[in-house]
């Protein structure tokens, strides 16, 4: 492929290089490029947020690349500070482990196994001795490390940074040194920690790595970045129907940017797509059905894709319910006046985290007993109508009581 289509397919979904003259140096070497992500294991779940950066690996895998995806667990045992306004609690080794196995077969879902070099930081991060952490540290100063602005902000304000999280940064910079990285790959939050591996490598006398840095995912709420705290998220091992009806709920204006980040077609395919919706030839609902359809496929296969457009159709155009409602395993427990304490229910059977949650849905005309929505303030109900019910919060969360309750 001639360099100017490969440079289309490193900048493509925004992505930010620096510097661009260096790639382009690279690429005219006619070599493939060895391109790093880093990755540490501090949860067992991914969601889409999470799959852009694996998502712009496997374009550049397709384009000839060779990527090296790195598994953090010695950084892990660090924790990254990025964005973070207080110290993360450390993860012991059990824990790291136990989510790496979950993050690495959720990561091939995404990239192409064969042509992935996959290796783990603990290999050459934990043997180091004291003499070598001080050599590597030698390399930076306290000055330029609180130039991060997590750091800076943290220190203006006078909050804590522990000392081992300035060699954070110092500890992924010397991933790139050992596996001689041309590039590494990470978030608009990461810019720091990839500079500092282009810094390493060339005070070590290294060919020093370009950095390509892609823009943090929002969530279906379409304001705060997609996370598991925020609620916005779309899990890759959330079930297909309820990862189509999420997909379908993002905010029209955020359709480009989750075609180019979150989507497996063709970059010549999506800029047609958005042409065709910019025009009005595209009508944004049936964008929002590729798009879903496409994501669902990506993680589930195609049969189950339109399986979850159909079960979608069924709740939210035909107005019916899902076939397969899960049961309540809860019992429900009778005050002496024969009532049940709703947010109590909903708690038990997983529609709200907490009873306080429980009782704001109620009170914002979010749950429904057999399509009936529920008065604001009415928390207790009598036991008899629940009996068979069809328990309902939001759009997507359903859950059937047995009748026999």
């Amino acid at each position: 492929m001639e360099i100017k289509q490969q440079l289309k397919v490193f900048q493509s979904g925004d992505a930010n290089i620096v510097p661009l003259a260096a790639l382009k140096e690279k690429l005219q070497s006619g070599r493939p490029l060895r391109i790093k992500l880093g990755v540490d294991p501090t949860a067992p779940d991914l969601h889409l947020g999470h799959a852009v950066p694996l998502r712009k690996l496997r374009q550049l895998q397709n384009i000839g690349h060779q990527v090296v995806l790195i598994i953090g667990n010695g950084t892990a045992l660090i924790g990254d500070p990025s964005g973070r306004n207080s110290t993360r609690p450390p993860l012991t080794a059990d824990e790291i482990a136990s989510n790496a196995e979950t993050y690495v077969n959720q990561a091939f879902k995404i990239l192409d196994k064969d042509k992935t070099e996959l290796v783990w930081n603990g290999n050459w991060l934990t043997p180091l001795t004291l003499a070598e952490i001080l050599r590597l540290a030698s390399q930076f100063t306290v000055a330029r490390i609180l130039e991060r602005d997590d750091f800076s902000k943290r220190y203006k304000q006078e909050q804590p940074i522990s000392l081992h999280e300035f060699l954070y940064p110092l500890m992924q910079a010397y991933d790139s040194v050992e596996i001689k990285a041309d590039m590494e790959i990470g978030g608009t939050d990461q810019l720091f920690n990839l500079l500092a591996g282009r810094e390493l490598m060339e005070k070590l006398g290294m060919e020093p790595q370009v950095c390509l840095t892609l823009p943090l995912l929002e969530g279906t709420d379409g304001v705060q970045k997609m996370s598991k705290s925020y609620g916005n998220y779309i899990g890759i091992t959330d079930e297909p129907a309820n990862m189509f009806g999420k997909v379908m709920s993002i905010p029209d204006e955020l359709m480009g940017r989750y075609y180019h980040l979150t989507s497996s077609f063709e970059l010549e395919t999506v800029e047609s797509i958005l042409a065709e919706l910019a025009s009005g030839a595209l009508h944004p609902n049936h964008a929002k059905r590729q798009l879903a359809a496409n994501i669902v496929s990506e993680y589930w296969g195609q049969e189950a894709a339109v399986e979850a457009e159909e079960a979608f159709d069924k709740v939210f155009r035909d107005h019916g319910l899902p076939d397969d409602i899960p049961l309540f395993e809860g019992t429900l427990t009778i005050d002496d006046k024969g009532e049940v304490h709703l947010p109590q229910v909903l708690v038990q059977a997983g529609l709200a985290s907490s009873s306080s949650e429980a009782r704001r849905l109620i009170d914002n005309g979010g749950v429904k007993i057999n399509g009936v929505q529920q008065a604001a303030k009415e928390y207790n109900t009598s036991v008899e109508p629940l009996k068979g019910a069809v328990l309902q919060v939001g759009k997507r969360k359903y859950v059937r009581i047995e009748n026999n309750q």
